[in-house]
């Protein structure tokens, strides 16, 4: 064409027309060269050489040269009659160039005789690969789809695969088909996704074509593709002197010989007719137009064309009357179909594009133009890059349109001003669909590290300060203390390669890191809940089981490619830091194990606890404390060790951190890190909270070694049980000595039992059935009697029967001192009764009590009234049910056992036993413990077989007088009372 002083080409697609612009243009200049299409023109003044669609070819240029592309399109239904038009009508003035495939030669043949025919062979081989899965396609490869759904799927899948692919469609505008094609074409994917448009005339690098469709929606209907149209996509592949192979994949089923033989060969079926509609139309009234477009062709060949997309505009126009009246000059038959030519790019439906073109019509009719601020909103409504790659795709047909409508130069005052602001819009949402559709599809950490690859060169890779791992300046993955954490992202075949071209860079920063750990001090150690050594925050061990809970062991969680020596050196420094840890936090354990001054019996007890990591029940080593004496215990107490009632255990080692390591230890070491309740249980400790209710899915084991102790349906910490002993020791021990002296709070009358108080409830948090279970659980015994006390004065007759209110189950807060004894409660004061009594029952009314008629009147009791209630009291239980003679006094001697049993009343019980009041020959010395049986064996003191173990209940046996001390305490205190009785009282 550039040969010839002036030319035309018509192309068949607006992005081959933008190619062949820019090539021409390259040779003789922009100044010379126009590019006509329906949603843009470029026409210089000095125009020499036109490059348009076949559509857009301007009908009334006289040039010397004119080419038309892809002719074998003449049979198409959609666009054959635009091609036939323009191969029967347009010539050159020196040459007419008609280009396409062979197909239409004889067609061609008989509609232009005198025809010359010049053919080109192919010169490279095309050959069939038969089937491959998508996954296993090789590079440079383009798969054909005919749906936008599965074009997205498959570039979906290659990306995951392969690093991304590229995405052209018919709907894309050309600026975003161009950009896609850029990728392919420089290196940046190895796979492209398209329609059967790739197969008109895009000049592409593409080694292989896979058919994952063979089947399309043409307008009309869905059919298969013809042999020629396949030979059209699959000659893709190979170009020039380059052979290309094709092939099916997906669900495509391998295609036979004989179509084969056709697609190697080229020598495909020839068209048997041309598509054809009169060009010759009458624009005098909409009927004889209709008319015209309806003639049929008169030559052999050719066939009348299926009603276009203009024809079906102009015929739901026709159907609106005011339409219809308005077209009733010629001019206004000729502007009705002009306008009918606009493309329906949108496809939503034709009446919907009908209504479009009947809003246009109504605005050039009624006003000569399309009022600008009715174009400015329509163009407003697809100004806006945001959505997804579909909404963009819509708004880009929406926006070609108005584009189509600017590049009308008589339909706008000012079209220059539009053309310029709808490519604008175009440009935009072009460049954001391409953006969406990279996103997408197309991995470039991937592509690029895969291009790299594939060139043998060497990657250049390097580690920020954070340890994110960058390959050729993509991310690859993270250093996360010794191991290299690929990005989640980075997948497909070649992440081993980018895993050894990672390990490069990581070699020289992992021994360094090494270097920097084995010299870190202290503080930047932490060993996490779950077992896992950090060092600054990151992960470089883990602690396993070893040969006892307070010596496990770890392992080093480090590359494979960590040198020997630097792993040792960091397996050291761990190891040093976790034991140096475990001394520190449970220094107590530490102190026993070395046991400074302890000898003897006190030595194995030391080791006993520290195979019972710091708590041990009494009853366990009951005969081995018993045989402790003074200095041994003391040995212990200078350890930490307490003496109580229920345990031998190290207070210090209930506090939070200490119970924590201890608990998290010996869970590894049974071989179940993630236990339930290892996390919840020293939270719970830690919070204050005294007692908890018992998770049956937690092991009654862990509740031990966290510090609790199991007590019916609730745990309570073993110190609040050792000071619940110490609530109930001295009333147990008190003793009527006189009987104008009212007993304790929590004391019965005769002594050797007591009764629950709100001290008790409180300490524990709970009340009611579950300090009741409590209770039961340590070996007491409960008792209902009933009791004879003075009638309270109150402002109203009392009710005759009121049920007791539970005391509220109180937690003791984290902040409570450590010798608290209760909890503050803001209510009411509870009496003793209130507290311990379930039920309190109004005895017979005194001949002085009001009667019941007169309970609303304000009447005092008659003074020394009385009234009998029941109550519920708690002795120390025991195994055995003995005659009542002898049951005080096996309570008389648990009480004294108890006193021997805690550290509070140890050196009295000491003393006792020195005198020969504490047991018998023989005796059970376990007896003052409430969760041992009382009574004893052999033949202490608690028999039923003495002469007294049968008297009367609440009676006491007579003592032999004894010889009293002048010089002891006893004697002059009893002198002392004795002055103070002779006085006389004032």
């Amino acid at each position: 064409m550039i040969a010839r002083e002036t030319g035309v080409i018509g192309l068949p697609l607006r992005l081959l027309a933008r190619e062949v612009y820019g090539r021409i243009t390259e040779r003789v200049g922009t100044d010379k060269v126009a590019l006509v299409t329906g949603e843009e023109k470029i026409i210089p003044p000095d125009t020499r050489y036109w490059v348009s669609t076949v559509e857009a070819m301007p009908l009334d240029l006289v040039v010397d040269f004119v080419a038309i592309d892809e002719v074998q399109l003449a049979g198409d239904l959609e666009r054959g009659h635009v091609f036939t038009d323009r191969i029967l009508n347009m010539r050159g003035t020196l040459e007419t160039l008609l280009l396409g495939s062979a197909t239409a030669r004889p067609l061609l043949e008989r509609l232009l005789p005198g025809l010359n025919v010049v053919t080109r062979p192919r010169m490279s081989i095309l050959a069939y690969s038969g089937q491959k899965k998508i996954t296993r396609l090789p590079a440079r490869s383009a798969v054909v789809a005919f749906s936008s759904s599965e074009v997205y799927a498959i570039a979906e899948l290659l990306r995951r695969q392969h690093g991304g692919a590229a995405v052209v469609l018919g709907s894309l505008s050309p600026r975003t088909r161009n950009a896609q094609v850029e990728l392919f074409q420089n290196g940046d994917v190895e796979h492209l996704i398209a329609t059967d448009a790739i197969g008109m005339g895009l000049n592409l690098d593409v080694d292989h074509i896979a058919f994952a469709g063979i089947r399309k929606f043409d307008g009309y209907q869905y059919r298969m593709l013809t042999p020629a149209e396949m030979g059209q996509i699959g000659g893709r592949a190979g170009r020039h002197t380059r052979d290309g192979t094709f092939g099916v994949t997906g669900r495509v089923d391998p295609f036979d010989e004989e179509l084969i033989e056709a697609l190697e060969s080229h020598r495909f079926d020839a068209l048997k007719v041309f598509q054809w509609r009169n060009r010759a139309l009458d624009f005098d009234s909409v009927e004889s137009l209709r008319r015209t477009l309806d003639e049929p062709p008169r030559e052999q060949g050719l066939t009348r064309a299926p009603p276009s997309a203009d024809e079906t505009a102009f015929d739901h126009a026709l159907r609106d009357e005011a339409i219809r009246r308005v077209a009733a000059t010629p001019e206004r038959v000729r502007l009705l179909w002009d306008v009918c030519q606009v493309p329906d790019y949108r496809k939503i439906a034709p009446a919907n594009h009908a209504d479009l073109i009947a809003g246009l019509y109504a605005h050039l009719t009624r006003n000569g133009v399309v009022p600008d601020d009715w174009f400015a909103r329509q163009v407003a409504f697809a100004d806006r890059v945001d959505g997804d790659i579909d909404t963009l795709a819509n708004r880009i047909a929406h926006i070609r349109t108005w584009t189509f409508v600017a590049n009308r130069g008589d339909w706008l005052a000012d079209p220059a001003h539009w053309q310029g602001v709808t490519r604008g819009v175009e440009d935009r949402l072009s460049d954001a669909l391409h953006d969406r559709l990279t996103q997408r599809f197309v991995d470039r950490r991937t592509s690029v590290l895969m291009r790299r690859l594939r060139e043998n060169a060497m990657l250049e890779a390097e580690i920020t300060s954070a340890g994110d791992v960058l390959v050729e300046g993509q991310h690859v993955g993270q250093l996360q203390g010794f191991r290299f954490a690929p990005d989640p992202s980075a997948d497909g075949p070649d992440v081993k390669a980018l895993r050894a071209a990672a390990q490069k860079a990581l070699a020289n920063e992992l021994t360094q890191r090494a270097d920097r750990l084995s010299r870190a001090a202290n503080d930047d150690f932490a060993l996490a809940s779950d077992g896992a050594l950090r060092w600054q925050g990151e992960i470089v061990g883990r602690v396993i089981a070893g040969d006892t809970v307070l010596t496990p062991g770890i392992i080093v969680l480090c590359e494979d490619t960590l040198d020997v020596a630097d792993r040792e050196k960091v397996e050291a420094r761990l190891v040093l830091w976790l034991r140096t840890h475990i001394d520190s936090v449970l220094k107590p354990l530490r102190d026993l194990e070395i046991g400074e001054g302890l000898e003897g019996l006190a030595r194995g007890i030391a080791f006993r606890l520290i195979e019972a990591l710091g708590i041990l029940e009494r009853s366990e080593i009951a005969e081995d404390v018993r045989q402790l004496d003074q200095t041994m215990r003391a040995g212990l107490r200078r350890l930490g060790v307490r003496f109580g009632a229920y345990h031998i255990f190290v207070p210090a080692l209930l506090k939070p951190a200490p119970s924590r390591l201890i608990a998290q230890l010996w869970a590894l070491k049974h071989g179940e890190p993630d236990m339930p309740g290892l996390s919840e249980l020293p939270q719970l400790s830690a919070s204050g909270r005294t007692s908890i209710t018992v998770d049956p899915e937690i092991s009654k084991a862990l509740y031990k070694v966290v510090g609790f102790r199991v007590c019916g349906p609730r745990a309570v910490r073993i110190d609040i049980l050792e000071r619940l002993a110490d609530l109930i020791r001295p009333l147990l021990a008190w003793k009527p000595l006189d009987a104008d002296v009212s007993p304790p709070e929590g004391a019965v009358a005769e002594g050797g039992a007591f009764t629950v108080t709100v001290a008790m409830t409180s300490l524990l948090g709970c009340a009611g059935e579950d300090f009741s279970a409590v209770l039961k659980s340590l070996g007491y015994r409960p008792e209902i009697r009933e009791v004879t006390r003075p009638v309270a004065a109150t402002s109203e007759a009392a009710a005759p029967e009121v049920p007791a209110v539970e005391a509220p189950a109180v937690e003791a807060p984290a902040e409570a001192p450590a010798d608290a004894q209760a909890v503050a409660v803001e209510a009411e004061p509870v009496t003793e009764e209130a507290a311990a009594e379930p039920v309190v029952k109004a005895g017979e009314a005194d001949a002085s009590a009001a009667p019941a008629d007169a309970a609303a009147t304000e009447a005092a009791p008659a003074e020394g009234a009385t009234e009998t209630v029941t109550i519920e009291i708690w002795r120390p239980g025991r195994r055995d049910r003995r005659p009542q003679g002898g049951q005080r006094d096996g309570q008389r001697g648990g009480r004294r056992g108890d006193a021997a049993g805690g550290d509070a009343s140890e050196g009295q019980a000491q003393k006792q036993r020195t005198k020969g009041r504490g047991f018998g020959k023989g005796g059970n010395r376990q007896q003052g413990r409430p969760d041992q049986p009382r009574g004893g064996g052999g033949k202490g003191r608690n028999e039923g077989s003495r002469p007294d173990a049968q008297r009367p209940r609440g009676t006491r046996p007579e003592r032999p007088a004894r010889e009293i001390d002048p010089d002891s305490p006893f004697a002059k205190l009893a002198a002392l009372k004795a002055d103070l009785e002779k006085k006389p009282r004032s």
